[in-house]
């Protein structure tokens, strides 16, 4: 008798936990090309079904990696009982724009296709970005109109996310490098109408819509390489278009989570909290919501709250 099917089938069973409960690191999720594109999943302990959220990196579209950026969120976000998983994506100049946000769009559809495996729910599915990672969640949301449902998520959390590249590059004089390196923009050459065009068809505020998930903002007000002011931009289209949108305001917060530690660390369990509620199921999200509004207040808001 061959031994060998049998010990395929215990180490099977004996690695099959570590896909439920705990880290995996380094699964392929994708592979467009010849690049080898990887997530790592954060499942809490017990039976489920769990919310989740896709954690999306920053980096200026053209640097870092799944397990920088935004690691100051993982923690909080098992802590509170939301499976988390940190992916890559193809970065510039290498990659131009849209290969960033169709590698996050197939992520979405991967962690729908195996939810089951991570005790996930796939109807209480979440975008988390930072930075870039934040214009690339935007444009993921905004691109799941109701005819492509299949990358429909249901919140998004967008930190000091750029939503307007047309003003950020009149705000610069001329486009950023990172924005440079996304398009394929030569340097020092004047914009014309199709270098115009582009950056706006990058900018997720032209194409908002009632369709949209609720959002949670988060944004330093000393922000000197995305404005704070895009993030109010952002938040007053949604609310007129009566997409709830709530904020998070760090006081002189620079650029990055992770220099916020000794300025207003309870960002980071505020956003558990805000996407537990928005990730709950409807009844226990209604409760939820009642004992926020009740509680001391987690969120800014300097527009009216629908």
């Amino acid at each position: 008798m061959n031994p060998l099917p049998l010990l395929l089938a215990l180490l099977a069973l004996a690695l099959a936990p570590l896909s439920r409960a705990g880290l995996t690191s380094d699964i392929e999720y994708a592979h467009p090309g010849n690049v080898s594109l990887k997530l790592d999943a954060c499942t809490p302990d017990g039976p489920g079904p769990f919310p989740a959220a896709i954690l999306v990196h920053g980096g200026g579209w053209s640097s870092g990696n799944k397990t920088t950026e935004i690691s100051p969120l993982f923690a909080p976000l098992t802590k509170a009982g939301i499976v988390w998983f940190s992916v890559d994506y193809r970065l510039a100049p290498d990659y131009r724009y849209p290969a960033c946000v169709e590698d996050v769009e197939t992520a979405v559809r991967w962690v729908k296709a195996h939810a089951a495996q991570f005790h996930v729910d796939p109807a209480r599915l979440a975008l988390v970005g930072e930075s870039a990672g934040g214009e690339i969640v935007d444009m993921v949301a905004v691109r799941a109109t109701p005819d492509h449902p299949d990358t429909r998520v249901a919140a998004v959390v967008a930190f000091y996310a750029p939503c307007d590249n047309l003003a950020d590059t009149q705000r610069r004089g001329g486009p950023s490098k990172s924005m440079q390196q996304l398009l394929g923009i030569p340097a020092g050459v004047p914009l014309s109408n199709t270098t115009l065009q582009a950056l706006h068809d990058v900018s997720p505020i032209f194409f908002v819509s009632k369709n949209l998930p609720p959002y949670l903002l988060v944004h330093g007000t000393a922000d000197q390489s995305v404005p704070y002011d895009q993030s109010l931009q952002w938040q007053a289209k949604l609310r007129v278009l009566g997409v709830p949108c709530d904020l998070i305001t760090i006081k002189d917060g620079p650029h990055v989570m992770g220099r916020w530690e000794n300025l207003d660390p309870s960002y980071k369990d505020k956003t558990a909290a805000w996407l537990a509620t928005h990730l709950a199921y409807p009844s226990k999200s209604t409760a939820r919501r009642h004992l926020l509004a009740s509680d001391t207040p987690l969120f800014n808001q300097p527009a009216a709250i629908y």
